[in-house]
């Protein structure tokens, strides 16, 4: 079946949704707006939507039984074909859900892990939506098969005699192996491309899913990726040169958007496409200035950084769609939580000279100008110092000369040669002190 196909059939279902609001999450105004867009973008078609407020779920149904009934009401009452969750629910809530509405029930999960199965392009990320959906799948087919564990290796149930749905479990675990090994080979060749790419200085997008990062990619470089309005219309890392004004060329990448709540299994499946934010000198966290929610879509974002370990990561905050009528009214409190922040708009250009001013800062601060000492006839060091550096000035005495550079702490680390003296720049004086010609 094609995507096209496949999204025609899904779009045919009518959806209500559901949310259980917890008490950490009281503060959101409108609980199921990030819902429908992932539903919508789903291809399914809202006919209901149902709210409660708890201290804790049900461990039985996630709602309370008065909830249970009336959800049961409004999915006959509109014709409704399931039922979604913005919430994670155990294959023993979704099974007794089902039982008691009749109708398919998702949780918020799967309904994403659906999006990415419907947007993945490339290999790399079906492989990883496979992978993502599989180990997701696990335990629930784990469940249904519990009153088999006791007998897996019983009279009857060892070679031929074994059960299918056993055999089953047994290779879907197979795979999950298979598709790790071959992920973390994936992984490990993208650690080794990224690396390759040392003396170029990296700049990676990160933010919120529909941030408008693909749309900066595009104003930026003239990439002309594939930029949607729909929620996670990148699953793919893309990377294109960037010309920086005052400073050159450098590498700026997408990566795929995050989102509240984002699946685990999805953080960890999709960690090769995650390698170039990783291994950036810089990120570039793009948040949508116009939508109701961007406070909290900021604070997801800071919180998948941190699950990914790159939180301490030199990053520069990017209020983008700040043209939108919508944005207007709380910039000013963005501008006052964030001071430091960068207001711009991807599509019209307005604050992108800015942008770059900020990014040029930002990578400065990785370099340092020192004076490197060293002989003459030391060709591989001084054509290192012009491959890997600014050469901004040389002296020479005797058989010895100072090389005033500009170079990033990386490569300075690498200078390791004997007879050679690395300093700060000693600002007009030469090595021995003298005046510099």
């Amino acid at each position: 079946m094609t995507d096209l196909q496949r999204t025609e059939s899904v779009a045919r279902e009518a959806a209500v949704l559901v949310g259980v609001i917890l008490a950490e999450q009281s503060r959101i105004e409108d609980p199921l707006e990030e819902l429908a867009g992932l539903a919508g973008t789903a291809g399914a078609r809202v006919v209901g939507e149902l709210t409660q407020r708890r201290e804790t779920p049900d461990m039985t149904t996630y709602l309370g039984k008065g909830k249970v009934e009336e959800l049961q009401r409004l999915a006959a009452a509109n014709d409704a074909d399931c039922v979604i969750f913005d919430n994670d629910l155990s294959p023993a809530q979704t099974r007794n859900l089902e039982k008691a509405v009749g109708v398919k029930v998702l949780d918020r999960t799967e309904l994403i892990l659906d999006i990415f199965a419907s947007r993945a392009q490339t290999y790399e990320a079906r492989l990883a939506v496979e992978l993502a959906q599989l180990r997701y799948s696990l335990p629930r087919l784990k469940q249904m098969w519990t009153h088999l564990s006791r007998l897996k290796m019983g009279i009857g149930m060892r070679g031929p005699g074994e059960k299918q749905l056993e055999v089953d479990r047994r290779l879907v675990e197979k795979r999950i192996h298979d598709l790790s090994t071959e992920l973390e080979e994936i992984h490990r060749r993208k650690e080794r491309q990224v690396a390759a790419r040392g003396d170029r200085m990296t700049v990676s997008l990160v933010g919120y899913t529909n941030a408008g990062k693909s749309t900066l990619l595009n104003t930026l470089t003239g990439a002309g990726v594939r930029a949607e309005d729909k929620l996670f219309a990148t699953l793919d890392t893309r990377t294109r040169r960037w010309q920086l004004p005052g400073w050159g060329p450098v590498l700026l990448s997408d990566t795929v958007g995050f989102i509240r709540d984002l699946p685990h299994h999805l953080i960890a499946s999709f960690k090769a496409t995650l390698e170039e934010a990783r291994q950036a000198n810089l990120l570039l966290h793009v948040a949508d200035a116009s939508n109701d929610s961007v406070f909290d879509q900021i604070q997801s974002v800071v919180r998948v950084l941190e699950e990914l370990e790159i939180d301490e990561k030199d990053t520069l905050l990017v209020l983008n769609k700040v043209d939108s009528e919508a944005s207007r009214s709380q910039l000013d409190r963005l501008q006052a939580r964030y001071p430091a922040a960068i207001a711009i708009s991807a599509r019209s250009g307005a604050g992108l000279p800015h942008l770059a001013s900020a990014v040029s800062d930002a990578l400065s601060r990785e370099f340092q100008d020192v004076d490197v000492e060293t002989g003459v006839d030391n060709g591989r060091l001084l054509a290192y110092l012009a491959a890997h550096g600014e050469v901004l000035s040389k002296r020479y005495q005797d058989s010895r000369v100072v090389v005033h550079c500009r170079l990033s702490r990386q490569h300075l680390g690498r200078i390791h040669e004997p007879q050679t003296v690395v300093r700060p720049h000693s600002n007009g004086q030469a090595a021995n002190g003298s005046p510099s010609s």
